[in-house]
C-alpha cells in the first residue's frame, strides 16, 4: 500500500495531518499549474467538491444529499449549535477538542448549558434534560474510542440529538453515520486531504432545524443560476448548508477519498491497529483498539527528534498515530529511540 505515498521514514503524526496519496498530489499540482497560467476553467475544479461529497457519503453510509461541505469542523458544528433552543442542555466529553466544544459554549448568553463527563460515561450521562450529546468518536489527545452504539441508544431513549466529530476516525475506523443526527469531519487528517475541506452529514430531522447561516450562491438549488439577485432559492437538501468551496482543497480531497475507497477501510483499520499494538507492546502497554497511542514517556520529544521520528505531545503525553503509509520499521525505530 505504501507505494502510493512519498512518506519519509518516521512520520507518526497523522492525528495532526495526513500525507496525500500520489493521485491527490498529482491532481493538485496539475490544477495549480493551470491556475498559474490561466489555463482551464474553475467549473472543472468545482466538480471535485461533488465527487468528494459522494465518496464521503459512501464512506459513512449515508446519502449524498445528506452531506454538506465546508472548510472547518467548528464552522459546521456552529450551524448545529445555533439551532438548539434557548436553555438547551449539551453533554460533551471531558478534554474533547475545542472545535467541538466552543461552538456550543458561545451560546451561554441564551442559557445553553454545556456539561462534560468522561468519555466512558457519555451514555450514562444522557437523561431527560439532555438536548444534545456531542463528542469526538475518537479522542484527539488519547485515541480513546467512544461507544457510539451505547450513546445512540441512550440518546434515542431520551429524545436527544447525537452530534459526532469523526475527524480522528474517518479514514481508518469503520464509521456508519446512519444512526446519528450530525457527523462532522475535517478531511486533512486521516482522509489525507489538503486543509480546507470538511463535511457535515445530517439526518433528515436535523436538516429541517438548521438555518443556512452561511448561505451564498453555492447553496443554491442550481448553483449556476444563483449568482445574482432575488429571490432566495436554496437547495432543498443538505447542500443548502454548503459554503463556496476552496477549489484546490477539494481537488486534492476527491482523489484521496478514491484511494481510501479502493483500498478499503477494513484493511486500513487492521494495518493501523496492528502497528499501534506493536508500538504499545514495545512500551509494555496492553493492546488497544485505536490507531492513536498516548503514553507517558519521559524525554520522548527529544529522543524521537534525534531519531528523525515526527510525533506530537498532547495533554502532557507522547502521542503517536499510525496510518496506511506507516511501517513496522517506523514503529521499531521509534521504540528503539524511546527505550535505549
Amino acid at each position: 500500500m505504501q507505494v502510493l505515498w512519498s512518506a519519509q521514514p518516521g512520520w507518526l503524526n497523522t492525528a495532526s495531518y495526513g500525507l496525500p496519496p500520489k493521485p491527490a498530489w498529482d491532481a493538485l499540482q496539475s490544477a495549480l499549474s493551470d491556475w498559474h497560467c490561466g489555463r482551464g476553467s474553475w467549473e472543472a475544479w468545482s466538480e471535485s467538491t461533488d465527487r468528494s461529497r459522494e465518496l464521503f457519503a459512501r464512506l459513512i453510509g449515508v446519502r449524498p444529499d445528506q452531506v454538506a461541505v465546508g472548510a472547518t469542523v467548528s464552522e459546521l458544528i456552529g450551524l448545529v449549535a445555533a439551532a438548539v433552543p434557548d436553555h438547551a442542555h449539551v453533554v460533551v466529553a471531558e478534554g474533547d477538542f475545542t472545535s467541538l466544544l466552543f461552538p456550543w459554549m458561545v451560546h451561554a448568553d441564551r442559557g445553553v448549558e454545556v456539561r462534560s463527563v468522561p468519555v466512558g460515561r457519555l451514555a450514562d450521562a444522557v437523561d431527560r434534560r439532555t438536548t444534545v450529546i456531542a463528542f469526538s468518536l475518537v479522542q484527539s489527545a488519547t485515541g480513546q474510542i467512544a461507544d457510539l452504539d451505547a450513546i445512540v441508544h441512550a440518546a434515542r431513549a431520551h429524545g436527544a440529538l447525537v452530534v459526532v466529530d469523526a475527524t480522528q476516525a474517518c479514514g481508518w475506523l469503520p464509521v456508519t453515520a446512519a444512526a446519528v443526527d450530525g457527523l462532522a469531519c475535517g478531511a486533512y487528517k486521516w482522509l489525507m486531504s489538503p486543509r480546507g475541506s470538511a463535511f457535515l452529514a445530517v439526518s433528515d430531522r436535523l436538516r429541517d432545524r438548521l438555518r443556512p447561516l452561511h448561505a451564498g450562491w453555492y447553496a443554491g438549488e442550481d448553483i449556476h443560476a444563483s449568482y445574482y439577485g432575488l429571490p432566495l432559492r436554496l437547495a432543498r437538501c443538505a447542500r443548502r448548508l454548503d459554503t463556496s468551496p476552496a477549489w484546490f482543497s477539494w481537488i486534492g480531497t476527491a482523489p484521496a477519498l478514491e484511494v481510501l475507497e479502493q483500498i478499503g477501510i477494513d484493511p486500513i483499520h487492521a494495518h493501523n491497529v496492528a502497528l499501534a499494538n506493536r508500538f504499545r507492546a514495545g512500551l509494555d502497554l496492553a493492546d488497544g483498539d485505536s490507531a492513536i497511542v498516548s503514553a507517558a514517556v519521559p524525554g520522548a520529544d527529544r529522543k524521537l527528534a534525534a531519531a528523525g521520528i515526527r510525533a506530537a505531545a498532547r495533554a502532557g503525553h507522547l502521542r503517536v498515530s499510525f496510518h496506511v503509509y506507516s511501517t513496522e520499521d517506523d514503529v521499531d525505530t521509534a521504540l528503539n529511540a524511546l527505550t535505549t
